[in-house]
């Protein structure tokens, strides 16, 4: 996921999520920015059977998953991650204010 150029109004920042499933037919991002919801951001097939999504959200960290043809998976892109409720591990993102990051 690569985070964009944040709204100075409201400090949100766009995030490119992208996961690769040739053979899925339906993709899904859910993560507490839209309470897990598989129905919120249904991702859209590009080429070579990559999987994509913007979403626009406020500097925070999160968590989330994949949800591909009903069935949960991580982000294998993605090295962070935190055990869940459930015995599994969600995918963590880290969104900073412009400016805020790192050099």
């Amino acid at each position: 996921m690569v985070a964009k150029k944040s709204s100075q109004k409201t400090g949100r920042r766009r995030v490119n999520f992208s996961f690769y499933a040739p053979q899925a037919k339906e993709v899904s991002l859910v993560g507490d920015f839209n309470e897990w919801n598989a129905k919120k951001h249904m991702m859209k097939k590009g080429n070579q059977g990559k999987w994509e999504k913007t979403v626009v959200v406020k500097p925070g960290t999160y968590e989330y998953k994949y949800v591909v043809d009903g069935k949960w998976q991580e982000d294998t892109e993605q090295p962070r991650s935190l055990l869940n409720s459930f015995g599994t591990y969600n995918n963590v993102l880290t969104v900073v204010l412009r400016g805020a990051e790192k050099r």
